[in-house]
């Protein structure tokens, strides 16, 4: 996908929606999906609690292609924020971690599966060999469907309220 590419998909329920690589201008963008995203999301996608959402923390929302580090937006028919997916590879280009978010009104479209989806494919095609994630021991709901995409989960050493989530690609 080019840079400034708008991407069209559907998801399994026909709900369509247009994903774009976050840019430096997304800032508030950014910020209207968190302010639409339930607290309880907002602690699994960043493991802590709070609804505000620091400059650091925006920071690592920006897509930097030369730290292997990829953002998406998704936008509705109306051109509203949806969700927020995160790709975020190693140094040696083995490995990365996938992150996603969807606004708590977009829910239950298969958002997630297909912008999962999406993202594992990404990652084959940049040469990642594992995708994984660390997720919330109580965020039963994304650990289901990534068990159902391939993924396995495993403790997380030292962190009992976490589990990572993990599938070879190749």
């Amino acid at each position: 996908m080019k840079w400034d590419e708008t991407e069209t998909l559907v998801t399994r329920t026909g709900f369509r929606f247009f994903l774009r690589p976050v840019t430096r201008r997304d800032e508030e963008t950014l910020a209207e999906l968190f302010r639409q995203v339930s607290a309880e999301d907002l602690r699994f996608r960043f493991l802590s609690g709070g609804r505000e959402l620091s400059q650091e923390r925006f920071a690592e929302l920006l897509s930097d292609p030369r730290a292997r580090h990829t953002s998406f937006l998704a936008f509705d028919e109306r051109r509203e924020v949806i969700a927020s997916a995160t790709l975020k590879g190693d140094a040696d280009g083995e490995q990365c971690e996938v992150a996603i978010m969807i606004r708590a009104a977009s829910k239950g479209r298969g958002v997630g599966w297909t912008l999962l989806d999406y993202l594992v494919g990404y990652a084959i095609n940049a040469g990642y060999a594992t995708m994984l994630s660390i997720e919330d021991r109580e965020n039963h709901e994304s650990i289901m469907l990534q068990r159902q995409m391939g993924f396995a989960t495993e403790p997380v050493p030292d962190e009992p309220s976490l589990v990572r989530v993990r599938r070879r690609l190749r």
